[in-house]
């Protein structure tokens, strides 16, 4: 049976994981995503520090210092997580020209007015409003900056462009080579603009929150999470490797934790858990599938290679790097292994999420670079109880691997003692060859 479904994964799932995962605009969204870790970095540390006088007293200098210039402080949040789509149609449009070798600038320069064109507001009186600038806007700044790139490579495949005479600098050419291509981009953005005003009264922002609204509403349920979790796990067991979704699942989880950063700002309840963060820190404890349990457990086997390999993975383990233990032990495509890794590890991957809709653990509020097992629970959002929901999913993910791996234990250690047993021989059969007379 287990046969029959590794084929079956094979033969229809690994094609498309393939095609999905070298498809190029997917990739730019992923690379777009990961540009913003700077800034999602930067935003949260400084929304944590109006927190501060609150919990080491005011009578202090630190305190005096952020309450004295609160608002300047306030400033790196705003022009971080507050443009947090300017920073991605920029991100995303990088990525995806770079791809196709187009000229950089131009391609940044157009997806950015474009993407004001189709997100900007203004008052009676002129002034801009620039809300749809964060979070809201995340979606627009995608389809923008792939939209933007594929126009322009349109425009340079149809050799729509102004040619300058030989001895004129690079950067000079490169601009008057555009004209053409801007006209055209920002004349199709224009009228984007117009025709979703004229039709249906909103932006493209709103317009496209009514779509992707129960994609993004699943995501902030334990079920949706549930699920999604399951295809991440079924996937890695099978050798495709979970980030081919992340084109999908990033922008959400950015989305949700900048909103997490402004309901903390205006002194509101936290709303999200699925966040970059909590993602890391719990689901992706250890690795993928929680796979600390089985490196505890390899660590202290009879079997002297399981022993070696348990060892070997603990420390980098501890840092996220499973694949010694994954393709060492192995776990990755072992039939025995199947259950405790997708069902298992994504049932201790996802009670911590279980327990912040309780209110028993904090959601997160900062996305940490990777600091390790632990450290990295705590730093999400500052709540000790994270330690100890890591060690609780320590223990629970050693007593579910435990029957499964005793049993690859087994085998392991029979085929150590015949590998000992037949040495012994092949050693006496030697010695009875030399035929030794004393």
């Amino acid at each position: 049976m287990f046969t029959a479904f590794q084929n079956f994964m094979d033969k229809y799932f690994m094609p498309v994981a393939e095609k999905v995962d070298n498809n190029p605009h997917l990739k730019a969204v992923k690379s777009g995503m990961m540009g913003l870790t700077p800034f999602t970095i930067l935003g949260s540390i400084f929304a944590i520090l109006p927190a501060l006088p609150n919990m080491i007293g005011k009578g202090n200098f630190l305190s005096q210092f952020i309450i004295s210039n609160a608002e300047l402080l306030d400033m790196p949040v705003t022009l971080s997580l507050g443009f947090l789509s300017l920073y991605a149609v920029m991100t995303i449009s990088y990525a995806l020209g770079h791809y196709y070798k187009l000229y950089i600038p131009g391609s940044i320069g157009l997806s950015t007015f474009a993407f004001v064109m189709l997100t900007i507001r203004f008052d009676k009186n002129g002034v801009p409003d620039i809300a749809n600038f964060g979070a809201k806007g995340l979606f627009v700044a995608i389809f923008v900056g792939l939209l933007t790139v594929e126009l322009y490579r349109w425009c340079q495949n149809h050799h729509l462009s102004i040619s300058m005479p030989e001895g004129v600098p690079d950067f000079v050419s490169s601009s008057f080579e555009m004209i053409p291509t801007a006209l055209i981009v920002g004349g199709a953005f224009i009228i984007i603009r117009g025709l979703s005003l004229a039709y249906v009264g909103v932006l493209p922002p709103e317009m496209i929150s009514i779509v992707v609204g129960p994609l993004v509403g699943s995501m902030d349920s334990l079920t949706g999470v549930w699920l999604l979790g399951i295809l991440q796990l079924t996937l890695f067991f099978f050798g495709i490797h979970p980030s081919v979704l992340s084109g999908i699942t990033a922008p959400i989880m950015y989305q949700f934790f900048a909103e997490n950063v402004e309901a903390l700002r205006a002194g509101q309840a936290i709303p999200h858990f699925y966040a970059p963060g909590s993602i890391s820190a719990y689901f992706g404890f250890t690795g993928a599938g929680i796979s600390i349990g089985v490196v505890i457990l390899a660590m202290f086997s009879k079997s002297n290679q399981y022993k070696k390999i348990g060892k070997l993975s603990f420390i980098p383990c501890l840092f996220g790097i499973n694949e010694p233990i994954l393709f060492g032990l192995p776990v990755i495509l072992n039939p025995i292994m199947m259950i405790p890794f997708i069902l298992g590890g994504n049932i201790v991957g996802q009670l911590p999420y279980m327990f912040m809709e309780f209110g028993w653990l904090s959601k997160p509020i900062f996305t940490p670079p990777y600091v390790g097992a632990f450290f990295e629970g705590f730093l999400t959002a500052g709540d000790w109880r994270s330690i100890l929901v890591n060690a609780l999913q320590v223990v629970l993910a050693v007593l579910i691997y435990l029957p499964f791996f005793k049993v690859m234990e087994k085998a392991q250690l029979k085929e150590e003692n015949e590998i000992k047993e037949a040495k012994v021989l092949d050693d006496e059969s030697l010695l009875d060859d030399l035929d030794l007379d004393f």
